[in-house]
């Protein structure tokens, strides 16, 4: 069988007209892109993002003709001169094809992440065991992979990392890889369920369950302090959690935060000094790994 990919691009005040239409029509997904191709959306506290213009993509099996598709699409949401384009697309494992193109991939000296179908290319290195999932983190973001290199540089048996908090952990890839490394215990956090339930079942592939608990943000306790801070997230949350952050740093504690774009870099490590030696920049692409050391308590 094969398939029909609908794109129509619309406004910000018919993304959901469109939105509901295509999976009133019978669309299987839905996605979303920036017409402008502007890889970021963060909200600013309290705002509600929207880009300009959007592509909204929808995925139909092939019950329709694509013309009468289009036809249909432009009956329901009354638009002649809407911009839409219908492709044809062959029938395959999509979750394969995907599984196909993830291949190992090194940080630093001695950290591989490598899909569980793939055999490690070094089998004595620290190799961590992963396969693309519904949340955030394989490694091959240029946030992430600044954080693996970070670990692997900065973390194992003799380094006093011994205890460990993942805030905003995803796919849990960070605390694991900081675990196979040498770290014993790590706190995951995070806002999405389906994030933890990720992590739990990343840390049984790799063996490191009994070393992880998983916690939504108000169930992680107040009193609890770390040896290293990881928040791989945006510059936004970044800004609003240094105070919780930085309650959870006994003095000398590291601090590593990423998900922050070159622009934003400076406004992030002011909003931290208060709290933090903020010590080094690494910069990778268009990203920046801010790291710090949590200053004496007053």
């Amino acid at each position: 069988m094969s398939w029909l990919q609908v794109s129509v691009i619309a406004s910000a005040e018919d993304y959901r007209q469109v939105e509901d239409t295509l999976l009133a029509l019978g669309a299987q997904s839905i996605t979303f892109k920036d017409a402008a191709d502007n890889p970021i959306l963060e909200p600013q506290p309290g705002e509600t993002p929207l880009w300009q213009n959007a592509i909204i993509t929808g995925l139909f099996d092939q019950k329709f003709e694509p013309t009468v598709l289009d036809q249909t699409i432009r009956d329901q949401l009354r638009g002649d001169k809407l911009n839409i384009e219908i492709s044809e697309l062959p029938d395959q494992d999509w979750t394969r094809a995907w599984m196909d193109t993830f291949k190992p991939m090194r940080f630093g000296e001695r950290l591989w992440i490598c899909p569980k179908h793939i055999e490690p290319p070094e089998p004595h290195a620290v190799n961590l065991r992963l396969d693309p999932g519904l949340a955030f983190g394989t490694g091959t973001h240029p946030t992430t992979s600044l954080c693996l290199r970070w670990l692997d540089a900065h973390v194992s048996k003799c380094s006093g990392h011994h205890h460990v908090l993942d805030y905003g952990c995803g796919s849990g890839i960070l605390a694991i890889a900081a675990l196979l490394l040498g770290a014993e215990h790590v706190d995951c956090v995070d806002i999405d369920a389906q994030a933890l339930q990720a992590t739990r079942e990343n840390a049984a592939t790799n063996q490191v369950s009994p070393q992880i608990v998983t916690c939504l943000p108000e169930q992680l306790q107040a009193e609890q302090t770390f040896d290293l801070v990881l928040a791989n997230i945006l510059s936004g949350p970044l800004t609003a959690l240094v105070s919780t952050l930085a309650s959870h740093c006994h003095a000398g504690s590291d601090l590593v935060l990423s998900g922050i774009l070159i622009t934003q870099a400076d406004t992030v490590r002011e909003s931290y000094a208060e709290f933090y030696d903020m010590t080094s920049t690494v910069i990778l692409d268009d990203w920046v790994l801010l790291h710090g050391k949590r200053k004496a308590l007053t």
